[in-house]
């Protein structure tokens, strides 16, 4: 989306615009005795605007406290108070408690609900003459939403998982809530989209398969978006009247290797292979003239360059790209190539201490930024040889393709050594996902005794037929171990534009679904209008021509080509060039202040029961690709370790949480 003043800015970017001006700066009173506010969250709320903005932002719109709404505070009644909170019967109590009286905690109220305010909760507001009197503001923003990349954002429904694929004990009131925090993106944005959604397996042609509940997920969460779409329609001020984007509704059942297998990127890896919690990752640093050692925590987000650089490169380019940037730095930052070159103690003229004065601050930032770096890299390159990753990621890929079946995989785990259960457990669940009808409960115990599993380990194999895979078998037979060569693919390979690095073959099928419907390929019988475009365009995305996918070139080569490696080969079949240690730094703005980078309407990807950091690095290269911006939401992003965990309970009895801090 451009502003006013052509300056592209990303789906978190405009989160964050609306927090703190549309809320924070009105909430700016001339008559205030004092500058300096209050601001008062919920739970929910208080995620919602930590994901978006840092204290320092906050506190740069006039904010001296934050408070939380649950516990008891003191009161300030010189001070003006901001309510960010949900429309709950709870949390409109609470506010109401704080204002009502003799004695009201604050001076004056801003109150901002994050969605709609039911009719009752708005009349009680009104009819309290006293309240009414102490609230200078009381609207609704429309922010229900947790934003976590540039490109990205989650309904936070953790256990979105076990309460649409295994418990549904709450079902209608789980789909509810998810789609009540999804509208408020398109409320937020007065952006009104066409909705396509995967359409139950028996509502395909030749289909008879019976429709469970898991099913028809996709198909019931569109109806409750089209709803209240339907009623901001009606009353939101300014909101479009005809479609402005598109939208797809996925679930989990769509893409279930995409959790479990290994990604090479370097984010991907972060979240799979390092101990982060959240974003935070901790690492230890030389405590200057002291000869020790301390640890230090870092959140590894779009405030570092950096990392907006590499995020979505394969290991070994980022690797060989941090090690040209520190070269590079070296060679043209002064201060730098005067102290990494030994030069201090030397005779140095005026203009060379100028110089040294000049670059110590940047030179000191760059240096810590890119010592973080190559501190990660490190790590993740110890874990992929102590776990033979290599070999791991080999097998896995040979799997989805079909140039591997169970005999490869039964010499792999009979053969192979340092290789952990995870890894083991991660194989043996895309085997099933890529091989359907092959577990029964003579195959399983050997499986269990070929890999060292437990029978809890297995059950996360068996728990995918929640997702509507066919695990087992239909028919009780005698267990054998057949070596078949039908090359019956759950993938098919992708031609690629440029020569590949190692192990960097597989996509997510989100990808190849958000292309076929930008191209108007995707199919209205498995993934149909809720209301379509009218006739002459049905099926086809509501962007303009320009933002086709571009040709292949004539001479480019598929991926297939590089499985043949000769021995002694590199990772990459060649490298890139870098830049230095300077040009990290204006990534964003390159990436995101360019009006010609996105010229096409916006393309909305929901998937109902998570996302993986693979699908959002799909969304960063599809939005340069088509040049329209792809927002990817879900309600929650996991790791690999977390979907398996999860798997492993039947029916689906363990719960974990997303760590989110204001920083």
């Amino acid at each position: 989306m451009a502003d006013g003043d052509g300056t592209y800015r990303s789906f978190r970017q405009n989160t964050r615009e609306r927090l703190l001006h549309e809320m924070l700066r009105s909430a700016k009173s001339t008559k205030s005795a004092s500058p300096w506010k209050v601001l008062i969250m919920d739970e929910l709320t208080v995620k919602v605007m930590s994901s978006s903005c840092k204290m320092a932002d906050i506190t740069d719109e006039g904010v001296s406290l934050v408070e939380d709404l649950n516990r008891r505070r003191q009161p300030l009644p010189a001070l003006d108070a901001v309510y960010f909170i949900q429309p709950s019967r709870e949390s409109v109590k609470k506010f109401v408690s704080d204002m009502s009286g003799k004695s009201p905690l604050y001076k004056k109220a801003y109150v901002y609900f994050s969605s709609t305010l039911p009719r009752d909760l708005l009349k009680a507001i009104k009819e309290d003459r006293a309240l009414m009197s102490r609230i200078s503001a009381l609207r609704e923003v429309n922010l229900e939403y947790l934003a976590i990349d540039m490109q990205g954002f989650v309904t936070d429904n953790d256990r979105a998982l076990q309460q649409l694929f295994g418990e549904q004990k709450e079902l209608d009131f789980v789909l509810d809530t998810v789609a009540r925090r999804l509208t408020t993106v398109f409320a937020s944005f007065r952006e009104f989209p066409y909705i396509r959604y995967r359409a139950a397996r028996s509502a395909a042609a030749n289909s008879t398969a019976a429709t469970t509940n898991s099913d028809l997920l996709p198909t019931k969460l569109a109806a409750c978006v089209w709803d209240r779409l339907m009623k901001y329609k009606s009353s939101l001020p300014d909101f479009p009247q005809n479609e402005t984007c598109d939208l797809l509704i996925l679930d989990r059942a769509v893409d279930p290797i995409a959790p479990v297998i290994h990604e090479w990127t370097y984010e991907a890896m972060c979240h799979d292979l390092l101990s982060l919690e959240g974003s935070k990752y901790t690492y230890e640093v030389d405590v200057p003239n002291s000869g020790k050692r301390e640890q230090k925590e870092v959140l590894l987000e779009e405030h570092d360059p950096i990392w907006v650089e590499l995020r979505d490169l394969h290991i070994a380019e980022a690797s060989v790209k941090l090690d040209e940037k520190m070269k590079m730095f070296a060679n043209k930052n002064k201060a730098a190539e005067i102290k990494l070159g030994g030069r201090y103690g030397q005779n140095m003229t005026t203009r060379d201490m100028q110089k040294v004065v000049q670059a110590l601050p940047q030179y000191r930032d760059q240096i810590e930024k890119l010592s973080l770096h190559i501190d990660i890299a490190t790590a993740l390159n110890s874990k992929i040889r102590t776990h033979c990753l290599s070999d791991v990621a080999e097998l896995e890929q040979n799997l989805v393709y079909g140039d591997a079946s169970s005999k490869e995989l039964i010499n792999f785990l009979s053969t192979a050594e340092n290789i952990s259960a995870d890894c083991k457990l991660r194989l043996l669940m895309i085997y099933a996902a890529t091989h359907p009808e092959k577990l029964d409960e003579s195959k399983k115990q050997q499986w269990m005794k070929l890999a060292r599993l437990s029978d809890g380990d297995m059950a996360a194999v068996s728990n995918l037929e929640y997702l509507g895979l066919s695990v087992s078998k239909k028919q009780s037979g005698g267990f054998a171990l057949k070596f078949s060569k039908n090359k019956n693919l759950y993938r098919k390979e992708r031609n690629q534009d440029e020569e590949v690095w190692k192990h960097s073959r597989f996509t997510p099928l989100l990808q190849e679904l958000v292309e076929d419907m930008e191209k108007g390929k995707l199919s209205l019988e498995d993934y149909p209008y809720v209301k379509g475009p009218s006739e002459g365009t049905s099926g086809k995305s509501s962007s303009t021509g320009s933002s086709r996918l571009p040709t292949a070139p004539p001479n480019s080569r598929p991926a297939q080509s590089m499985r043949t490696s000769k021995p002694g080969s590199t990772w990459a079949s060649r490298p890139r060039a870098s830049d230095d240690g300077y040009s990290s730094d204006s990534v964003l703005k390159s990436a995101l202040s360019d009006p010609k980078m996105i010229t096409g309407k916006r393309i909305f990807v929901f998937v109902v029961s998570g996302i993986t950091h693979s699908e959002l690095r799909a969304a960063h290269k599809l939005s340069s690709q088509l040049k329209r911006e792809v927002v990817l939401g879900s309600t929650c992003i996991d790791d690999p370790h977390q979907f398996v965990a999860v798997r492993c309970f039947s029916p689906f009895s363990l719960s974990y949480d997303t760590i989110f801090s204001l920083s």
